[in-house]
């Protein structure tokens, strides 16, 4: 698609706002493709502002409008990478009722976008570093530590286990951590198919651990639950 009919396509997706809304949010979408683009290739550090600007074909006052620098536009790159990332994930456990079936759908998926060389360079390798610590995972809890939460809540319900949302809580994110070490090993593979083959393999070996103890109704001692002293 040509960069004149991508934007007539932007400017088709905002029925009502004026002529001036349609231009900004022209800019700013050829600025963050152009972005995403150059980051990919190049890496943050390497990719220049003027690089971004050229490339976009926008001038960088323009930039400077809507946003405040090469970091705050990395955010917005991270932020559309993830959220592309999401909605492939919905789509794939989307009409799925099992709950067993739509986690497996899920880490199909997820290890999908994570060989995308986008997801791998701008979420995985230098997202952490970019945007630090504390955003990186704030940027998570919106994404990924989202979708993970619903799944292994719906997991964890299969089962007779009455277990608090603290307890659901931690289920979650030991099984988050796990996916996100499992991202790093898969984008940093010199064979991501073949990575993401052995993570799809050995959770799906722990999925079906944890299944078998749900269908042979093995106890589990939520420490949070109040005990029965009667």
């Amino acid at each position: 698609m040509s960069k004149s009919a991508a934007a007539k396509r932007i400017l088709a997706d905002l029925p009502g706002a004026s002529r001036r809304q349609q231009y900004s949010a022209s800019t700013r979408r050829a600025l963050v493709d152009a972005a995403a683009r150059l980051f990919t290739e190049k890496g943050y550090a390497a990719t220049s502002l003027d690089a971004i600007v050229s490339s976009a074909r926008v001038t960088k006052g323009a930039l400077y409008h809507h946003y405040s620098g090469k970091q705050a536009l990395f955010e917005a790159v991270f932020e559309q990478v993830e959220q592309a990332a999401k909605k492939s994930i919905n789509r794939a456990v989307k009409g799925s009722k099992d709950p067993w079936e739509k986690a497996q759908a899920a880490l199909s998926a997820f290890l999908h976008a994570v060989q995308e060389p986008g997801y791998r360079r701008v979420v995985v390798q230098e997202g952490p570093a970019v945007l630090g610590y504390e955003r990186y995972r704030e940027q998570e809890e919106h994404s990924s530590f989202a979708i993970v939460l619903d799944i292994v809540n719906n997991v964890l319900s299969a089962g007779t286990w009455e277990l608090d949302e603290p307890m659901i809580d931690t289920f979650a994110r030991i099984f988050h951590g796990a996916l996100n070490a499992a991202g790093e090993s898969v984008a940093t593979d010199p064979d991501p198919e073949v990575a993401s083959a052995r993570v799809e393999a050995a959770i799906g070996f722990i999925l079906a651990g944890l299944r078998s103890l749900v269908d042979q109704g093995v106890e589990f001692a939520d420490p949070g639950t109040p005990k029965d002293v009667s």
